[in-house]
């Protein structure tokens, strides 16, 4: 997928330019591109990056996924100033919220790896938007702002996800106190598996992590985060005969017998992904 790629299916309301896809060595990067607004948030905006990250994992070249904002911000959430103009239409989104174009939803949802590459300061929605990807990789002077703090809620499920991530105390003070999460709190609390020293750095982290899972033969990551997801909700007997189920048919790709070739033959694999 070239850069600006949108599928025809997406919201005619947001540009194409908002969101950015390039696709390069099974890897997409999706970028958040508002620089001159903090890559905020029109109302447009957050169907066309559900679809868009829907249609860059259903794409069979891809095998991971980065998420990023453009500049030096990761987004800002919700642009403040459009929303406050656009009243009737916000009280409207009870009645046309579409749950398999929401992006903290897809991102829940799917099979390939995501990776957040948190260049910058990402507030309110854009929180859920960075903890709800896979590997987060997050700049060191880059903040996580809580939506509270603006007497607004993130509506983006992070006050399902963080808890579960770092406690309920830590998630109490983020929440309750509006105390912004430095890079180096992220860390601290398992929120982020990585910092690096700025923006660019940032971003090049997370290209070389993705690269690595891209690498990696697909099937056999993709079906390890679905299990990892189901194992949420799964009772443990329940979860180990899941495993079992997918993975007898594993020994009949081509990626396995790739991998044992490439053992015995001393050599790094090839994977297909078939």
């Amino acid at each position: 997928m070239p850069v600006g790629y949108r599928p025809s299916f997406l919201d005619p309301g947001a540009a194409v330019s908002d969101i950015l896809v390039e696709t390069s060595d099974h890897v997409a990067t999706v970028t958040i591109n508002r620089p001159e607004r903090k890559n905020s948030f029109t109302a447009g905006m957050f169907d066309v990056l559900g679809d868009t990250l829907r249609a860059a994992a259903r794409d069979p070249d891809v095998r991971c996924i980065v998420l990023t904002g453009a500049g030096d911000t990761f987004s800002a959430g919700l642009d403040l100033v459009e929303a406050a103009g656009q009243m009737d239409r916000l009280d409207r989104i009870a009645f046309t919220f579409e749950a398999d174009r929401s992006p903290a939803i897809v991102l829940q949802e799917l099979d390939v790896p995501v990776i957040a590459a948190i260049n910058g300061a990402a507030a309110g929605y854009a929180v859920g938007m960075a903890i709800h990807a896979d590997i987060r990789v997050m700049a060191r002077s880059s903040q996580l702002v809580p939506a509270t703090k603006r007497n607004l809620l993130p509506e983006s499920g992070d006050t399902w996800l963080l808890p579960r991530l770092v406690g309920w105390e830590q998630a109490a003070r983020f929440y309750f106190l509006g105390e912004d999460m430095t890079g180096e709190q992220a860390l601290a609390a398992g929120v982020v598996s990585e910092i690096a020293d700025d923006s660019d750095s940032t971003k090049e982290r997370a290209a070389q992590i993705a690269a690595q899972i891209a690498a990696m033969p697909p099937q056999a990551v993709q079906a390890a985060k679905r299990l990892m997801r189901a194992g949420r909700t799964d009772e443990y007997s329940e979860h180990v005969y899941r495993a079992l189920l997918q993975l007898l048919p594993m020994f009949r790709t081509k990626d396995f017998a790739e991998a044992v070739a490439a053992f015995f033959e001393k050599r790094d694999p090839n994977f297909t992904g078939e």
